[in-house]
């Protein structure tokens, strides 16, 4: 796509943001790594407690905004709002894009399209992997199952234009806004894809507290979702007796992942998918049968 004729971004990358100033700071000086021409970058920040004053200072380029609504979905929208460009790019604060992101999403970047892009993880530190940061390695982010079978994209790293966005309609705070806008875009017909070339690295959560937290999240999102659906509680607790047999279909993509590099990591990732599916087995369960 060629510059706009009145020299406005045709680019805009929206980064939500809320209490990880760190790995904020690592995303931004990925980002500046790329090329940034045509582009304009925007943090939304959910009213952290650590201000953003030095981070706003070193990166001039980049305008920071509060948006007082709490959820990177109330984050990201603002994003949209606050931006003029024609192509939104969402990435999130704790990834870390690599060096040619920014060109290859602008290279793949058409009209009527969403695009998920590719996620690697990574562990933060150098000492011998935790069960969660080994259970992670294998399931985390599978960016082109989520497209390709389960018709959505990941935030973290998904592409479209404002064209698209406007027609969809914005994100959903409290249920799991990207398979709900995703799927909201291609039941409207937009095309959604997986591109390979348009990567960026998240980081492996490092131990069962945070694994935790993060599923217990997807859990209630992803409740409030299937539960509007016609006996959405019946099948909800349908899918939480079955949590047990996951365990044991998913066992071999453990066993077998050239990712894991010892048996010691395959039997800490094992034990951390069992944990993982019997906490939700529970959660689910109790989600189900309430008023």
């Amino acid at each position: 796509m060629a510059m706009q004729p009145d020299g406005t971004p045709r680019y805009a990358v929206i980064i939500p943001h809320y209490n990880d100033t760190v790995r904020l700071a690592r995303c931004l000086a990925a980002l500046m790594q790329n090329d940034t021409d045509d582009t304009e970058i925007v943090v939304v920040d959910n009213q952290s407690d650590t201000p953003l004053d030095a981070l706003a200072a070193q990166y001039p380029s980049v305008r920071f905004v509060i948006e007082p609504s709490k959820g990177a979905a109330a984050a990201r929208n603002r994003g949209v709002l606050e931006t003029s460009a024609p192509c939104l790019f969402f990435l999130d604060a704790d990834c870390v894009p690599t060096q040619g992101w920014l060109s290859a999403a602008k290279a793949a970047i058409t009209e009527d399209v969403v695009i998920g892009g590719r996620i690697d993880v990574f562990d933060e530190g150098t000492g011998p992997r935790t069960g969660a940061q080994a259970f992670e390695t294998v399931f985390a982010f599978d960016q082109r199952l989520y497209v390709e079978e389960h018709g959505f994209s990941v935030t973290a790293n998904l592409l479209t234009t404002r064209a698209v966005f406007n027609d969809v309609g914005p994100l959903i705070v409290g249920v799991s806004e990207d398979v709900d806008w995703c799927r909201r875009a291609t039941a409207k017909g937009y095309r959604l894809i997986y591109d390979d070339s348009v990567a960026v690295q998240h980081p492996t959560r490092a131990d069962w507290g945070a694994l935790r937290k993060k599923w217990r999240r997807m859990t209630d999102e992803a409740f409030e979702l299937k539960s509007a659906q016609p006996f959405g509680r019946l099948k909800w607790g349908l899918r939480a007796l079955a949590m047990p047999l996951s365990v044991i279909a998913h066992a071999p993509r453990v066993i077998t992942s050239q990712k894991l590099r010892s048996g010691r990591e395959r039997l800490q990732a094992l034990m951390t998918l069992a944990q993982i599916r019997m906490t939700r087995l529970v959660w689910m369960l109790s989600q189900s049968i309430r008023p």
